[in-house]
């Protein structure tokens, strides 16, 4: 057995979006990996089967079956725009359905499987070196860019002939389609109101599944939707009520309103976004299915609170058929897993995949919980190695959001860390207050007090590691992204107890994050309201003295690359030692789907500077 090396990037394959095939005898799967030679990532659709090895079906995502069973519909690359393609299951080549010029979305069959609904780009034809005229402030957004005017929408496609009607026309995005259960509807959210650049917003809309028609909608302001669907004969909404920051709730529709599904719990609905793993709601026989955040790790629910997965889990994808659950789920040992289980829990869940590294010797976290200055419990997850007996060097790593949190699994984006440890660091994963899975109010606790009611839960965590003899207090480190990197600037103009810090997609100036960021007005209104100059680290730029590695994708429309221009030239005047780097093309989220060379860059960079400013042995 190994520890963990960088290089094992190009190992990890990791698993997504499980479909369990309608008489639940196989889960289709979406497998990414990364191409060293080509340096992208790979995604293939995988078949997993009780009792026989997974097998490779096609490239491509988003595998959907008909209701018989015999076909899967899935999305794969024609001169790089995704299209619908068909794959018998009794044999014979995919063939492709649509061919749009803009592409398509994730394929959604309708109930007779007759017909398939999508979402899909609609773009104005304008050149791409055309002047780009905005009216409203959501003219660009992360992973896409300037949008010159593309919206999307919702079409059907027949699923013999390949006639595609579009549903939806107009200035809004729509979301992914649901059927109703007679096939003649279709629901999604949107939000249509002409401000909604301006203010929070989204709303659930039926529409009739034919060309052009008129959406009604359902839902009434105090209600911001994230999702829809129709389970069964009752059409369920994931959303908040009225306060645009909180948790997010699961509501049915009815003849008098939404009424919230009653879950027992004080903790976040997740449906899956990238970087946030959980799943869409299901139904079970009578019985309603949903992912919620619990200290960290995200967990597979029966309403009103019976957890259906083990505790040190997080779930990332889940469906339902024949009275079974198939489900992808990470570990402390796996990057994640497809998994099929009976909801009565009389047999442990089959794992129907094995994507660990076996050769490769996992350290894994422990749980501690610290006390902050007034009293609040602080969860985090130390990572060391269990035969150390010395203080060492300690890595604070600030995780992103704020409203995200860590988990107790093996982390296939942060390699660093399991790379760290073995040479002899800690590491300290810290779910300050604004995490989530420990309750609406802990969510909320930040509000409008960036960097003024958190930084007590770092600095106390540290304290305390530093106290019991894990932590030397003269080699310690900080970084983080996105929120991580706002906290990490933030912490070194409080501190100069930091030997070395590297922020990462940071956030250095509020102020002129409000507008420039694609987030940037709701972050100033709704996270971060009240005075922008005290919460912003560049107003105490002057203090800081401990060297900094400043990491930034070119192409980061959520905290633009200004953030980190700002940051760096400060610090350059101020003699402090930085550097600036910047990854071409790469968005906010590309530390997690960025180009492999550029996520391998990422972790050795980190690893080089830490090591660069701290020894390993003490002086």
């Amino acid at each position: 057995m190994t520890r963990l090396v960088l290089d094992d990037l190009y190992r990890i394959a990791v698993p997504s979006d499980p479909r369990l095939r309608p008489d639940g005898g196989a889960v289709a799967y979406t497998l990414t990996t990364a191409d060293r030679d080509a340096d992208e990532n790979r995604t293939e659709i995988w078949l997993a089967a009780p009792g026989t090895p997974p097998r490779r079906l096609a490239e491509g995502s988003a595998a959907r079956w008909s209701p018989d069973g015999r076909t899967l519909a899935y999305l794969r690359p024609v001169d790089g725009r995704p299209q619908i393609h068909l794959l018998p299951m009794d044999g014979g080549e995919p063939r492709p359905l649509t061919s749009r010029e803009d592409g398509a979305g994730a394929p959604v069959w309708s109930p007779d499987g007759t017909r398939i609904a999508f979402a899909g780009p609609v773009t104005t034809g304008a050149a791409a070196h055309a002047p780009v005229v905005a009216d409203r402030l959501d003219h660009k957004a992360d992973g896409t860019g300037l949008l010159r005017g593309v919206s999307v929408h919702l079409f059907v496609v027949d699923a013999a002939t390949g006639r595609t009607a579009q549903v939806t026309g107009g200035d809004f995005h729509a979301g992914e389609p649901s059927w109703s259960p007679d096939g003649t509807r279709l629901a999604f959210v949107a939000n249509m109101e002409p401000g909604r650049d301006l203010e929070a917003g989204g709303a659930a809309y039926a529409v009739d599944a034919r060309e052009d028609a008129e959406p009604e909608r359902l839902t009434d302001p105090e209600l911001i939707c994230a999702g829809a669907w129709w389970l069964g004969e009752r059409l369920v909404v994931a959303g908040l009520k009225g306060d645009p920051v909180g948790h997010v709730r699961l509501f049915t529709l009815g003849p008098g309103g939404p009424g919230e599904v009653e879950t027992g719990l004080d903790r976040n609905v997740m449906i899956g976004h990238p970087g946030y793993p959980g799943a869409v709601p299901a139904l079970l026989g009578d019985d309603l299915l949903f992912c919620a955040r619990d200290r960290g790790s995200t967990h597979l629910y029966r309403a009103p609170a019976e957890r259906l997965v083990p505790e040190e889990t997080s779930v990332s994808g889940a469906s339902v058929a024949a009275g079974l659950i198939a489900y992808v789920a990470a570990t402390p040992h796996s990057a994640g897993d497809v998994y099929l289980a009976r909801p009565d829990g009389a047999d442990e869940p089959a794992r129907l995949t094995d994507y660990a590294l076996d050769d490769v010797e996992l350290f894994t976290p422990g749980r501690r919980t610290f006390t902050a200055p007034d009293g609040t419990p602080v969860e985090g997850f130390v990572l060391r190695d269990e035969n150390a007996t010395t203080p060492g060097p300690l890595l604070l790593d600030v995780h992103g959001g704020p409203h995200n949190a860590w988990a107790p699994i093996f982390d296939g984006v942060h390699l660093y860390h399991q790379s760290l440890v073995a040479r002899g660091w800690t590491v300290l994963t810290l779910n300050p207050r604004a995490s989530d899975g420990y309750g609406e109010a802990f969510y909320k606790a930040a509000v409008g007090a960036w960097g003024l009611a958190d930084t007590q839960d770092f600095l106390t965590a540290i304290d305390d590691l530093v106290a019991d003899g894990t932590a030397d207090p003269e080699r310690l480190a900080v970084t983080g992204y996105s929120y991580g990197g706002y906290m990490t600037c933030w912490l070194t103009t409080r501190t100069g107890r930091f030997k070395a810090a590297i922020p990462g997609g940071c956030v250095s100036d509020l102020t002129s994050m409000a507008g420039t960021s694609d987030m940037g007005f709701q972050l100033k209104t709704y996270e971060c309201p009240g005075d922008l100059a005290a919460q912003s680290p560049i107003t105490r730029v002057g203090e800081v003295t401990t060297p900094t590695l400043v990491l930034h994708g070119e192409n980061d429309d959520r905290c633009p690359v200004g953030q980190a221009e700002q940051w760096f030239a400060a610090l350059r005047e101020q003699r402090v030692p930085v550097r600036l780097v910047r990854y071409p093309g790469a968005s906010h989220l590309f530390i997690l789907n960025g180009r492999p060379s550029h996520r391998f860059d990422y972790n050795e960079r980190i690893i080089a500077w830490l090591e660069q400013w701290i020894s390993v042995s003490p002086s």
